[in-house]
């Protein structure tokens, strides 16, 4: 039997075919993405935007705070952020005993905080020094000058050797060993060359602390050192060593130097002064500490001083009187109260753009439903689920805003590197939630099956804004800012955005009111393109779908009016807030100072006549007055018995003139004229602060000079305040140049300098080094360069202001204001608010121009009908603007007013001294430019943005309707 091959087999024979494959559906995700490329592009770009903000701010505020921190802290030099541990020295002890003591407080350094082992400053110093009674030593008042000798592991690393040689390396004397610094030779120490030459002493001098000689601790100078950085932070907290410094007591002045001895006399140190103590001076690393970690960098520093890790220290060290001291608690504490009194003010920006942000999203949730509603019906219609086709929703969204969120984190990462990423991934995952969520949201809702009318809803949901907004105002109001310590104030950063919130529902009622009233108006006019866009703006936007042909246009939409009120708002407030600021520190800057600018001389002399003179003609000044001021007066017979006054003898005026100029104490000149003959008995008539005056009471009183002597003054005017500053009593007494100047000994020549104007420093500066007095050869009295135990801080804040060897002190305003705003607190969260207001003024604007795009339909349906009846080019434009440009404005208008209000019923409570740097009064003041230039600024920028939209895509957008007809 013959096999046939399958191709030759009966077709009766044949299996069945099996049935051909159903084509499987394109997927849902990729297809509408290539359907609708440019709406995938802007959502994608949509959430990178707002993801970016929303990581980076978090992150924008850390560094802020680290670095305001930081910068405070380094502000008072390494002595006072260091770790001083001092103890009693053990008998013959020598240097390994430090080194081990060192070892084991660097071990304990481990944690919150760290000191670099390179850094760390130890040795053994006599904390009081001895007199120096050589003969011929420098002794300005009679003084001898006074020593402290130190030992200080690694000096010679720090200071370069001019003449002599080491302590170390000179011949001994032949002193045992245990020979202490009274029975053996002198002890061996180098000095500072500057220091030697002020006190007068030279290379071999040995130096004597008792009149009888061969008896009492001597010294003996084998070595001279020169400094070459005496800025170096090694030479914190070590006195003298560098150079000498000039002490006062009362009226005397005494030289202090101190000098270096080596590991060699180390153990005889105590024999020079009782008081020696053995030292540690642990700089901590202020450049890697935290603001997040301050509270348990302050619990780690106080157990090192004072807690557990301190008794442990004194265990392992076997130092029972180890003792470990530092300012770092003190500054711990007024770093934290600074940052949680910033941290309101600084909120406001960043609450501000979450809000308008938050409306932007629901904006484009609601423009992508809106577009694809025919769509989404005809899916439900075709048996689609409600929840299947929002995760479909989902799915799609995914695709797109899930990958531009993770660019937009990690580049705010890259960007802005800091430690902390919680606050910033938890931001950024929220607001990829809320851009995620917006179009699946607003899809469901349309979706969801027709309920009856509930006209109440809207006006109810309008009064519970309403009462939140009251309320909130209301407690602000009544308690103030929340109190220093607490933190981030909720009702301070929710009451600026509840009442631009009710200024957006307010508006959306009124808008429609007053556009149609315009729309009646401009009906009588001749055109009709205003009249047909006011109407049109007036109705709101439309909805047209084949789903809904009898839905026409519902009114304006509220979100685009919410978004520009609350970047208006924010802005206005914001900008009120930071006026106030410039404007309380440039009071500030005028009662400091007395002025503009100021000369004053130093240590009790005069100004010449010629400084004075130049001083008056300089470019700038409008007005100015010399005058003589002593802080040391005092008025007899008030009711304290005896009140110290600050006492003012000037031409009345030229004061009276700058106390106009500075809306500081204006009085006529006249209540000082009229009185004071050049006898003592005679009264002198005088202008009385006000404390004062209510302490003397009217009548005549004896006043007593600082320089001497007594005379009568009269009250012949009360001041609440005056230019120049109070001294300690905080009172004041001003006299007329004239009379005064014969009864009070040395009022005849001016002491000070104040104007007002546009001063430049550097040329008045240059003035009083001109006319600086020339330095006397007699050595003792030379003014020599000093170094103080003051801290740093102290000595910048005279920055700028005078230098060692000038006798006139001068100072500005500008110089004042610009000290004042150097503060990184301050300086951050100005820049966090003005990046805050750029944000939120793009997003408002991207608002608007989301709204333009949701009637793109039905405008370029209206465009094209009007086209075809002779509807120039034009025209279609200012028809646009028409429509969209009352919504804007109004929102300007109605932002100016919100902010207004908001700095009207909000301003009084909050206190800017910290913003400020210094005490300011509380409250901030409502001008009308803080709250018109961003409203103004918003307005012109949506204008701009509206004409350009207008007049590219109308003409476009009219022929492609032309085209295809009107099949809507």
């Amino acid at each position: 039997m013959t096999t046939l091959p399958p191709s030759a087999t009966p077709e009766s024979s044949a299996p069945a075919r099996p049935p051909a494959a159903v084509p499987r559906p394109a997927p849902w995700v990729g297809t509408r993405l290539r359907a609708a490329k440019a709406g995938s592009v802007l959502a994608a770009v949509l959430a990178f935007v707002a993801v970016l903000l929303a990581a980076a701010l978090p992150r924008a505020q850390d560094r802020g705070a680290d670095q305001a921190l930081r910068s405070f802290l380094q502000r008072g030099g390494p002595g006072y952020t260091s770790l001083l541990a001092t103890a009693p020295p053990e008998r013959g002890q020598g240097t390994e005993r430090l080194d081990a003591t060192k070892s084991t407080l660097l071990a304990h350094t481990r944690g919150s905080f760290h000191v670099d082992p390179d850094s760390v400053v130890y040795g053994n110093w006599t904390v009081k020094g001895r007199g120096l009674l050589n003969p011929g030593l420098a002794a300005p008042s009679g003084l001898p000058p006074v020593m402290r000798l130190l030992y200080v592991r690694n000096a010679r690393a720090h200071v370069r050797l001019v003449e002599g040689q080491w302590p170390a390396d000179a011949p001994a004397a032949g002193a045992p060993p245990a020979a202490s610094a009274e029975d053996g030779p002198p002890l061996r120490i180098a000095l500072s060359q500057r220091a030697a030459r002020t006190i007068g002493a030279g290379l071999g001098t040995v130096l004597t602390t008792s009149p009888v000689p061969g008896a009492g601790p001597r010294a003996q100078v084998v070595g001279l050192y020169a400094v070459p950085d005496e800025t170096e932070d090694f030479w914190v907290d070590l006195g003298c060593l560098a150079l000498a410094c000039e002490y006062h007591e009362g009226d005397n002045a005494y030289w202090a130097a101190d000098a270096l001895v080596e590991a060699p006399d180390l153990p005889r140190l105590d024999g020079w002064s009782s008081t020696a103590e053995d030292f540690w001076r642990l700089p901590v690393d202020t450049g890697r500490l935290r603001a997040d970690r301050l509270a348990a960098t302050e619990q780690d520093i106080a157990s090192y001083v004072t807690g557990p890790v301190a008794a442990e220290l004194v265990t392992q060290t076997s130092r029972d009187m180890l003792r470990t001291n530092s300012r770092l608690p003190e500054l711990f504490a007024q770093a934290r109260a600074r940052s949680r009194a910033a941290a309101p003010l600084a909120a406001i920006g960043p609450a501000g753009v979450a809000g308008v942000a938050l409306v932007v999203l629901c904006l484009a949730g609601a423009l992508a439903a809106d577009r694809r509603e025919a769509e989404l019906r005809l899916l439900r219609a075709r048996g689609g689920s409600r929840a299947g086709i929002v995760g479909r929703l989902l799915g799609e969204g995914a695709v797109t805003v899930l990958p531009a969120a993770a660019a937009a984190t990690a580049l705010a990462v890259l960007l802005l590197p800091t430690p902390r990423l919680a606050a910033s991934l938890l931001c950024a995952a929220t607001v990829a939630l809320l851009a995620l969520l917006a179009f699946p949201v607003r899809a469901a809702v349309l979706l969801s099956p027709p309920r009856p009318a509930a006209r109440w809803r809207r006006p109810v949901a309008e009064l519970l804004v309403l009462a939140a907004t009251a309320a909130a105002v209301s407690e602000v109001r009544r308690r103030g800012v929340a109190p220093a310590g607490s933190g981030t104030d909720p009702l301070l950063i929710a009451a600026p955005l509840l009442l631009a919130l009710c200024g957006g529902l307010l508006l959306a009622r009124l808008l429609p009111l007053l556009t149609g009233w315009f729309a009646r108006a401009a009906a009588r006019g001749r055109g009709l393109v205003g009249h047909l866009g006011l109407v049109r703006a007036a109705s709101g936007p439309g909805r047209r779908g084949a789903a809904t042909p009898g839905r026409g246009r519902t009114g304006p939409s509220v979100l685009p009016l919410v978004a520009l009120l609350l970047a208006v708002t924010t802005g206005g407030f914001g900008s009120a807030v930071l006026e106030s600021v410039d404007a309380a520190r440039l009071l500030g800057a005028h009662r400091t100072i007395g002025g503009d600018a100021a000369v004053s001389a130093v240590g009790g002399g005069t100004l010449p006549d010629a400084l004075l003179k130049a001083a008056g003609e300089l470019p700038g000044v409008r007005t100015s007055v010399s005058l003589w001021t002593d802080d040391d007066s005092a008025v007899l017979g008030t009711a304290e018995g005896r009140t110290r006054v600050t006492l003012v003898v000037a031409e009345p005026a030229a004061y009276a003139a700058l106390s106009r100029g500075l809306g500081c104490g204006a009085f006529d000149p006249a209540l000082l004229g009229g009185g004071g003959t050049g006898s003592a008995d005679a009264p002198v008539p005088a202008l009385f602060s006000a404390g004062l005056a209510r302490q003397a009471g009217p009548g005549t009183h004896v006043l007593r000079p600082g320089p001497g002597g007594e005379l009568r003054v009269r009250a012949a005017g009360v001041v609440d305040c005056t230019p120049v500053p109070s001294g300690a009593g905080g009172e004041t007494v001003v006299l007329p140049a004239g009379p005064a100047s014969a009864l009070v000994r040395g009022a005849d020549h001016a002491n000070r300098w104040l104007a007002l104007g546009p001063v430049e420093a550097g040329r008045l500066r240059a003035l009083a080094r001109a006319d600086r007095p020339a330095p006397t050869a007699t050595p003792q009295a030379a003014p020599t360069p000093q170094r103080t135990a003051e801290p740093a801080a102290a000595r910048d804040a005279g920055a700028g202001a005078q230098r060692a060897d000038e006798r006139y002190l001068v100072r500005t305003s500008a110089e004042y204001v610009a000290e004042l705003g150097a503060d990184p607190l301050q300086g951050s969260a100005e820049r966090l608010f003005w990046s805050c207001v750029a944000a939120a003024a793009g997003f408002a604007l991207l608002a608007v121009l989301l709204t333009l795009l949701r009637n793109v339909p039905e405008r370029a349906a209206l465009l094209a009908r009007l086209r075809t009846m002779g509807l120039r080019r034009r025209q279609g434009v200012a028809l646009i603007l028409a429509e969209a440009l009352p919504q804007t404005l109004a929102a300007a208008l109605g932002g100016a007013l919100t902010a207004a209000a908001a700095v009207a019923l909000l301003g009084p409570a909050m206190d800017l001294s910290t913003l400020v740097g210094a005490s300011a009064p509380t409250g901030v003041r409502l001008t009308a430019g803080a709250v018109l230039a961003p409203a103004l600024g918003l307005a012109a920028l949506v204008a701009a943005a509206v004409l350009v939209e207008a007049a590219t895509s109308g003409r476009r957008q009219i022929t492609t309707e032309l085209r295809a007809g009107d099949q809507r």
